[in-house]
């Protein structure tokens, strides 16, 4: 067994991260986009838009990598609402539900 296998076993024995070198790498289309500022970090765009959302319980976001517009989901009373907003801008592009 080599060591690098030999330090996973033992840090998932522990509950440990994996180490760096091991973990797998986040450098895709949107992470290097969002790096280099032509799109907004979601984490951004959420800050912004769920306090708009009171009353809503938030079931997480989509992206649509050709249109780049993160689609965000809420349920309220049992009815699904969609916000579609603009990655590059942070523009909320269209709504749909109540």
């Amino acid at each position: 067994m080599g060591l690098t296998l030999a330090v996973l076993l033992a840090a998932c024995a522990l509950g440990l991260p994996a180490p760096a070198e091991a973990r797998p790498r986040e450098h895709g289309p949107l992470h290097r986009a969002v790096e280099s500022g032509v799109l907004i970090p979601l984490s951004a765009i959420e800050q912004r838009i769920l306090p708009k959302m009171r009353g809503s319980q938030y079931l997480g976001p989509e992206f649509d990598e050709e249109a780049a517009i993160y689609r965000l989901k809420f349920i309220r009373n049992g009815q699904v609402i969609w916000i579609d907003v603009d990655a590059r801008s942070g523009r909320v592009v269209s709504r749909t539900g109540p």
